[in-house]
């Protein structure tokens, strides 16, 4: 009997400047694992424009052999509707709502899916994760 097929999964991650990959790495296994999802699901990950080049992120993205895609904070202020958690503090430091449940929402809806959350944020250690599908 075939096996079901694996929803795809988008992650959105926000982190402190200088967070290390084991970090991310540990939260994003750490998520997976807790609510029974395959790291094969995943499609690629996401973050805010000023994080394109901050090494954790990278790191993760080359280790994971995926796309980290980034986009501005108006690009992300259109998800403010679907988020679980909305953050002052957030919002004065990058201009929206909140970058990990914000992030994964629009790498989601990027192929003209209606993007989901699916695992509202997570935090670990500097870094934060939300996981949202498409469809």
């Amino acid at each position: 009997m075939p096996s079901p097929a694996l929803p795809a999964l988008y992650a959105g991650l926000g982190c402190r400047r200088g967070c290390p990959v084991e970090t991310l790495a540990v939260l994003l296994r750490q998520t997976l694992t807790d609510h029974g999802l395959a790291l094969g699901a995943l499609r690629g990950i996401a973050s805010i424009t000023p994080k394109a080049r901050e090494p954790g992120l990278l790191a993760l993205a080359d280790r994971l052999g995926l796309p980290l895609i980034c986009f501005d904070a108006p690009q992300l202020l259109v998800f403010e509707p679907l988020l679980s958690l909305r953050s002052a503090s957030a919002f004065a430091q990058t201009g929206c709502w909140g970058v990990a449940e914000s992030s994964a929402l629009a790498l989601a809806g990027r192929d003209g899916l209606q993007p989901r959350l699916h695992i509202p944020r997570q935090a670990l250690g500097g870094a934060t994760l939300a996981l949202a599908i498409g469809g």
